[in-house]
């Protein structure tokens, strides 16, 4: 540029090959803006990210950039590549419907999640779905599904899916489009990627919200699972709306759904002290009850009713309750048993991941929360043919 200026100054035609250079520059600027736009998604894409620590140390990958980049949308690459085929057995029609494999993760955002939950909430949710699908995928798994050459169903036993036809008709045609173009956001965002331990894509549970901490997937289910520990959250008690429930019953409801013999009924009781018995109290009740154990997430582990020794899940699903996390008290003739979230608690809250995205968290850190020690990585690397 100096010897350029400095032949004009002296009327001197610059030689081509600098008019050449010159004309060319300003092209050059043009076209940076876009190049360092375009960087980090074409470096995630083509290079191993950074290793980062989690709690206690523990070394893995964060997130590929789709979880957490700027909106943008794939190349014509990544829109050409093949994807997997789900087979979704509709529950209703009893007709199985097959669709590429994110088109298949936009129909269960949209069943399982608010579409005006936070952006980043739902890319969270596209992952833990997308996550779930490749498991089974992966292994060859059709447990739950009634008819042969179906993968999953679309039903809470599985995933929540909403069916193409659906989507049209009650979506795009129904004054959601707005929010169907969101859920397609979050997909596109995070597509391809799914949360691995050790190389396994993992069981990637999720509810809807927890009463302050979600379960140790033993308290749960009797297997203990190392990513899925018991974590604070704190953020369902602040947004979750009807966080608390209260669900009313007579003795003989109770003494029917529980399934407790007339003879374990004494005449009259009380609720044994116990320094445990926090979620459960009752004064001259009929139907004495005192909690034995709580799990790591303050959910009833134990309790023992009419001296009968029921787990939490076994109270909640005999009577039909919300969550594993209540309170019991008497009330006149009857019991009033008040619940604290809802669902099973194992894995991610679905209110909390919003909680967290309303502050200002991304999908990978709403996801490295709720799942301890995952990595992530790609279907492709995953799936291969």
């Amino acid at each position: 540029m100096k010897d350029y200026r400095y032949l004009l100054r002296r009327k001197i035609k610059p030689p081509r090959r600098i008019l050449r250079a010159r004309r060319t520059m300003p092209r050059l600027r043009r076209l940076a803006p876009a190049a360092w736009l375009a960087a980090p998604l074409l470096a995630g894409l083509l290079l191993p990210m950074a290793v980062v620590l989690l709690r206690g140390g523990q070394p893995v990958p964060p997130a590929v950039p789709q979880v957490t980049a700027s909106p943008a949308t794939p190349g014509p690459a990544a829109e050409e590549a093949p994807q997997p085929k789900v087979a979704v057995y509709l529950s209703r029609s009893r007709q199985i419907e097959t669709l590429p494999l994110e088109d298949y993760v936009s129909g269960v955002v949209a069943a399982e999640m608010p579409a005006d939950f936070e952006l980043e909430a739902l890319k969270a949710q596209a992952v833990a779905a997308r996550t779930f699908i490749v498991r089974r995928l992966r292994a060859g798994d059709s447990s739950g599904v009634p008819v042969p050459g179906a993968n999953v169903t679309d039903t809470v036993s599985h995933q929540a899916y909403v069916s193409r036809a659906a989507l049209e008709r009650e979506w795009t045609l129904g004054g959601k489009s707005a929010g169907l173009a969101k859920i397609r956001r979050a997909v596109r965002e995070t597509r391809g990627v799914v949360m691995t331990y050790q190389g396994q894509p993992i069981t990637a549970s999720f509810f809807a919200s927890s009463g302050g901490f979600t379960e140790n997937s033993e308290d749960y289910w009797n297997a203990a699972v190392p990513y899925l520990r018991s974590v604070a959250s704190p953020w369902d008690q602040e947004i979750t709306p009807n966080l608390a429930v209260t669900y009313t019953f007579t003795t003989s409801e109770l003494i029917q759904k529980l399934g407790i013999a007339d003879r374990a009924i004494p005449a009259s009781g009380h609720l044994a002290a116990s320094s445990l018995a926090r979620p459960v109290s009752s004064t001259s009740s009929s139907l004495p009850a005192e909690v034995l154990s709580l799990t790591a997430g303050h959910r009833v582990k134990k309790i023992s009713i009419a001296g009968t020794v029921f787990t939490g899940r076994e109270v909640r699903e005999k009577l039909g309750l919300r969550s594993s996390q209540f309170t019991w008290k008497r009330q006149g003739g009857k019991v009033a048993i008040t619940t604290y979230g809802n669902g099973h608690g194992v894995g991610m809250s679905q209110w909390g991941a919003n909680g967290m995205a309303k502050e200002g968290s991304t999908a990978t850190q709403i996801l490295k929360h709720y799942y301890s020690g995952v990595s992530f990585n790609q279907v492709s690397t995953l799936l291969k043919k």
